[in-house]
């Protein structure tokens, strides 16, 4: 498949650069995937589109004050530097990392954080990638928390704000590792996960914790060979069973994003069930690929040519998606991070 399959114009002002004041206060595009069919919602009013013993699965993964800026001493140039992964090791503090522009990097440097701290630059792993070890930073994450930046994705036009670090978090986040929010679940608050309970849907929990990788851009021309980069994917037992159960009541499963469905794909077993177990993915979901698990998606808008719109053209097909999003513009809905949701049935 070409890439320019996957193209349409996003006008900049349709990319929203703050959130709405109320999380469920979005608006919702609603697609049948099977007519083709679109109609205006929002996302409060979810419990209208789901049913009783439908299993509602939300990625529980918390994102990270991932980005931090470092000084180069010899020279004073200051750079970015964003935290992707803890190194696979046993040593304390060491991390893949992200350091833009990359070409400041000449071998083993000592780098100085804002406001205090060294980060020792041990060796490049590829792809613009290090190996670092961070330094006289007392306890890390506790650092992290104090002097990392929200990692808001350079389509939004801004740096971030105190009030970022709470609304580029889900309600239902709860362990560290994504550098970038599963954004469908911003749009979730207390109240609409008790209105959708008392209606009769389950709720269940997977982690995905999401990566650089699932918002790079797709720089091949044929989509195929386009490679993802790997995420941490925990699918526990509870879940497993959730969905057996779901399956029993002749139930649906929703995904709350396409990390959901990245997750629950990856662990599919026949029959529409899961394999409990932690483990990484670089699953790559395109038009042509059968689903196992997924029987509704609830998402957010996505960028031209990216992984994401690549995932919801195959679950629901590409020339139905490219039509809903031209709907959507056509309305005046807010696109990407912060903007509105999608519900495809």
């Amino acid at each position: 498949m070409k890439l320019d399959l996957f193209d349409y114009h996003l006008p900049a002002e349709s990319i929203a650069q703050k959130p709405l004041m109320q999380r469920d206060g979005a608006r919702m595009l609603v697609l049948d995937r099977k007519t083709g069919r679109v109609e205006h919602s929002h996302t409060k009013d979810l419990a209208h589109w789901l049913l009783p013993n439908d299993l509602m699965v939300v990625n529980q993964s918390k994102v990270i004050p991932a980005r931090l800026y470092a000084v180069k001493p010899e020279t004073g140039a200051r750079l970015e530097v964003f935290l992707l992964r803890p190194a696979f090791n046993d040593v304390p503090n060491e991390w893949e990392v992200l350091i833009h522009p990359a070409k400041r990097i000449k071998g083993v440097t000592v780098l100085q954080l804002e406001p205090k701290g060294e980060v020792a630059v041990l060796e490049s792993v590829g792809e613009g990638h290090f190996l670092v070890r961070f330094n006289k930073t007392g306890n890390f994450k506790k650092f992290l928390n104090q002097f990392g930046h929200i990692p808001l994705p350079p389509y939004i036009k801004r740096k971030d704000e105190s009030a970022d670090r709470e609304r580029y978090q889900t309600v239902f986040a709860k362990k560290d590792g994504s550098v970038a929010a599963p954004t469908a679940g911003l749009h979730f608050t207390r109240a609409l996960l008790a209105d959708l309970k008392k209606h009769g849907v389950r709720q269940a929990s997977t982690i995905l914790h999401v990566g650089l990788g699932t918002f790079l851009p797709v720089d091949t021309d044929e989509v195929e060979e386009h490679v993802m980069h790997p995420e941490r994917v925990e699918v526990s037992s509870a879940l497993s069973k959730a969905i057996q159960g779901t399956r029993n009541r002749h139930g649906r499963v929703v995904a709350i994003g396409t990390t959901v469905v990245r997750a629950l794909e990856s662990s599919a077993l026949d029959a529409g069930l899961v394999k409990p177990g932690s483990f990484e993915t670089r699953i790559f979901i395109t038009p042509g690929y059968t689903f196992k698990t997924i029987d509704v998606l609830f998402t957010n808008f996505h960028q031209p040519k990216s992984t994401l719109l690549m995932l919801v053209s195959a679950f629901a097909g590409r020339e139905r998606i490219l039509a809903a999003y031209q709907a959507a513009l056509k309305e005046g809905y807010r696109f990407l991070s912060y903007g509105d949701a999608m519900l495809i049935l």
